[in-house]
């Protein structure tokens, strides 16, 4: 089966309830501000959805469809695939890590984007402190001890959640998909696990969670035609038929370009939430750290709720608030979670 027919199956499982999901939720906490605004005219909003009606992320509730205005529709990109029609909890579910495009200074999205971290089979369960998963070659920590022994080797999942310092994924959410759900009524011979490239050579690359190949990441082999174009640094969709890697390798059936939920519109008012993923340098006010890879900059004018910047450790979850400016998050307030 390929990608886009297990997409299409998740789909329908969804609208039938025959898919079995869980989902992980941490306090919603306070929003200072909306992210909206700045000079490009828009707000940029990612974080995991904690509620509906319309969606409820980063303390905000989003609205959606007719809630924004009479006849209204919002864009919801589900893996690719418009699913505008959709109600917003028949498509989404809690714990989801999605992209929110949103008016300037307002809470109205215009577009609701979704795309998982990967997608296949379990090859291997390791219970101890943390409990974890391996799928593809990733590392996946399951917080919820009941959800994590309902997990079973060789199910196949999908994964959604936030990368911490080690490249592993925190995962906000973990559902099968019908394929391991239904009876086994269909074998999927298509997998997919998006990361950065580093490391590229004429026949193959390491992928990982994290830019510049740092924290864990697997090998990808490729034909000539399969990975034409790429290059170090460029966030990718790896299409496998392996279900884990052979040798700690995966071959690359396909390989398109994505961007990362990260990078936002210059001078773009922008609310990201993840994990510290680099210590700060720096001192005094001015600071630099990074969340999920993105370079974060403070100044004397940033503000922390929950927290001070002696919490800006390594793995701790937070949300900024700032401005990108030059690739770099100015944070506005800094909100820790």
């Amino acid at each position: 089966m390929s990608l886009r027919g297990q997409t299409a199956r998740f789909l329908v499982g969804v609208l039938l309830l025959t898919m079995a999901s869980f989902s992980f939720s941490s306090c919603s906490g306070t929003g200072i501000d909306l992210a909206g605004g700045g000079t490009s005219g828009t707000g940029v909003s990612t974080g995991s959805i904690t509620g509906f009606g319309s969606v409820v992320m980063n303390g905000v509730h989003f609205l959606t469809d007719s809630n924004v205005a009479p006849g209204f529709v919002t864009m919801k990109t589900f893996m690719g695939m418009d699913n505008s029609s959709m109600l917003d909890r028949d498509l989404f579910r809690v714990g989801m890590v999605v992209i929110i495009h949103h008016g300037p200074n307002d809470n109205n999205a215009k577009q609701i984007e979704y795309q998982d971290n990967l997608q296949g089979r379990i090859a291997a369960k390791n219970s101890g402190a943390e409990n974890t998963v391996t799928v593809l070659g990733q590392t996946v920590v399951v917080s919820d001890a009941a959800v994590f022994a309902s997990l079973n080797l060789n199910e196949i999942v999908e994964v959604s959640g936030f990368v911490d310092s080690a490249g592993r994924i925190h995962a906000s959410y973990i559902a099968m998909v019908p394929c391991s759900t239904m009876m086994m009524m269909c074998t999927a011979s298509e997998f997919e696990v998006k990361g950065y490239v580093s490391g590229l050579s004429s026949s193959g690359f390491q992928l990982g969670p994290l830019p510049g190949g740092t924290g864990t990441t697997v090998a990808v082999s490729f034909s000539p035609a399969v990975g034409a174009g790429l290059a170090d640094g460029m966030y990718v969709q790896v299409v496998t038929r392996d279900a884990q890697p052979v040798s700690g390798t995966i071959s690359a059936t396909r390989i398109g370009q994505l961007s990362p939920r990260t990078v936002f519109p210059e001078k773009a008012v922008a609310d990201l939430e993840g994990l510290v993923t680099a210590p700060p340098s720096g001192s005094g006010n001015a600071l630099s750290f990074a969340v999920e890879g993105k370079r974060v900059q403070t100044d004397v004018s940033t503000q922390y709720v929950g927290g001070t910047a002696a919490n800006l450790q390594p793995d701790v979850r937070l949300q900024v608030q700032g401005t990108e400016n030059g690739g770099v998050l100015s944070a506005g307030n800094i909100i820790f979670r």
